[in-house]
């Protein structure tokens, strides 16, 4: 079988386990409506109907690899394309932890990668993408005078996860990189940004060489204070736990994977997120992750962006411990767009070089 047919059984086994998985969650979720409603009586009669359910389930989840090893010869013959990995972004934003701790095959595994035809010099610039997005959010991305390396990841697991990670990679690029390293610049779009910042704090921790490179950091829409779309969610969770007929349907409001609720105030590192519930209506309790020391950061925001707000964006907030400082110099509002939009304006890109031509 060829490597892209493989990619393509792989795929759809990974489908089916969700299936699998979802059909047995939507399951429990209508037994409990059902249970709330009814009571004992409806309890007793239904649990062996859903349990036959689930017996089924179990079933096609023990024959799936079987079938999907005899389709593979078919299979062979696909060709994923930018929509297969569009999709597959978009569903490790949402269950990006869940389908790594299962070991899911539809888990996105972080990776650096440049252009066959980007040859190799002493600047390099990384483009970060955000949640639920990958490399091709950076098509009208401008040659900048540096070598472009794009970083894909699995913006399902937690900040500090994918953090530490990128760190680690980025120490690699520069120990591998096949001409001496100068200059380092990092473009990051929304939870890119906190990305980022996370790596940058490990890297100072671990004494990495690349982070003495890093010379600039452009922020577009980076929610450094949260997104009050994330927010949002977990009011509707705490609302629909209210009663014992709403709260089976809470449920459903915890289908957000880690790296979202990351975003409900912009977590960075471990001690942002570790040993709370993600899930529970609490108050921001961050401790203050500062901008790099010593690196060029700046930070842009978009007009109409409906899901990060502007001073998130700009780094304002109420607490002048948590404020980072952008200095005037170093904002930019770009007009008319919004939150993905930003990414195609070319009064972005003009910004954005004016800024790094210096480096």
């Amino acid at each position: 079988m060829s490597d892209r047919g493989r990619k393509h059984v792989n795929d759809l086994r990974g489908v089916g386990k969700l299936v699998v998985e979802a059909t047995k969650g939507v399951t429990d979720l209508v037994q409990a409506v059902h249970g709330a409603i009814g009571g004992a009586p409806a309890r007793l009669f239904s649990a062996p109907v859903y349990g036959g359910i689930r017996g089924v389930t179990a079933l096609v989840d023990s024959t799936l690899d079987l079938a999907l090893g005899q389709l593979g010869g078919v299979l062979g013959e696909g060709t994923p394309g930018p929509e297969r990995a569009a999709v597959l972004a978009a569903l490790n934003g949402l269950l990006g932890d869940y389908l790594a701790e299962t070991k899911n095959p539809l888990a996105i595994e972080m990776r650096l990668h440049r252009s066959e035809t980007a040859a190799p010099t002493p600047k390099i610039l990384v483009l970060v993408h955000g949640s639920s997005m990958n490399h091709q959010a950076w098509e009208a991305a401008r040659d900048l005078g540096y070598t472009p390396v794009h970083l894909d990841y699995n913006s399902g697991l937690h900040v500090s996860t994918n953090g530490r990670a990128f760190d680690a990679l980025l120490e690699e690029l520069v120990a591998e990189w096949s001409v001496p390293v100068e200059t380092i610049a990092i473009v990051a779009h929304s939870m890119g940004g906190l990305l980022t910042r996370s790596a940058c704090h490990y890297a100072e921790e671990m004494k990495h060489r690349w982070r003495d490179k890093l010379r600039a950091i452009v922020f577009l829409g980076a929610p450094h204070h949260g997104a009050p779309v994330e927010r949002r969610g977990n009011w509707l969770e705490t609302l629909l736990g209210v009663t014992r007929y709403s709260a089976p349907f809470a449920r459903l409001g915890k289908i957000r994977s880690a790296g979202v609720t990351d975003l409900r105030f912009g977590n960075v590192i471990d001690e942002h997120w570790r040993g709370r519930d993600r899930f529970e209506l609490d108050a921001d309790a961050r401790t203050p992750v500062p901008l790099p020391p010593a690196v060029d950061c700046y930070a842009i925001a978009a007009e109409n962006d409906a899901l990060v707000p502007l001073a998130s964006a700009m780094g304002e907030h109420p607490n002048p411990a948590l404020r980072l400082d952008f200095p005037a110099s170093r904002r930019f509002l770009v007009k008319g767009t919004g939150h993905v939009g930003m990414l195609r304006k070319p009064e972005v890109w003009d910004q954005i070089e004016r800024w790094l031509v210096t480096w």
